[in-house]
């Protein structure tokens, strides 16, 4: 992970007792893989997935409100985008609390960049409909309107749905 974050970043990851992950175990799983989660084994690792309900959202702040730093991790992509700690960010950010994201690669971006697609006017829509016809409907709007406005049309899909 040095070549793809800065030393500051690494620093900063390395130091964080806390994290939000959307899995713990696969958060935990990481530090071994070369990614720069050291303290991720001895730290207090709270969930955040699909099946969190909102009210515990400000139960995840915690260290927060104690003065301790709180990381953040994605099972895959980036933190917060097409991701439910979009709703922990918006939180941390009505109660006050300075949200740093410590930017490593995003295979949303790379992949605009190396499309040859228009950089400069793109819209990101998230995830497509999981049935068919409703995909199939989205596929046909955005095509019509990535013509109409000239602009690259960007979406996210599981791997297990990509067939």
């Amino acid at each position: 992970m040095a070549a793809v974050l800065s030393a500051p970043a690494i620093t900063r990851i390395a130091a964080l007792t806390d994290y939000v992950a959307e899995n713990a175990k696969t958060a935990r799983a990481d530090q071994g893989r070369g990614r720069p989660l050291p303290s991720v084994a001895a730290a207090a690792a709270d969930e955040l997935n699909q099946h969190t309900p909102a009210d515990r959202l400000p139960e995840l702040l915690a260290p927060l409100r104690e003065g301790r730093d709180l990381g953040l991790v994605s099972e895959a992509g980036m933190p917060a985008i097409a991701d439910p700690a979009a709703d922990l960010v918006r939180l941390a950010h009505a109660e006050g609390i300075r949200v740093v994201p410590l930017i490593g690669p995003n295979s949303l971006l790379l992949a605009l960049a190396a499309s040859g697609l228009n950089g400069q006017k793109f819209a990101f829509h998230g995830y497509f409909p999981v049935e068919p016809d409703a995909r199939t409907a989205a596929i046909k709007q955005l095509e019509a309107e990535s013509r109409r406005a000239g602009q690259t049309q960007l979406l996210i899909e599981t791997p297990y749905r990509n067939v």
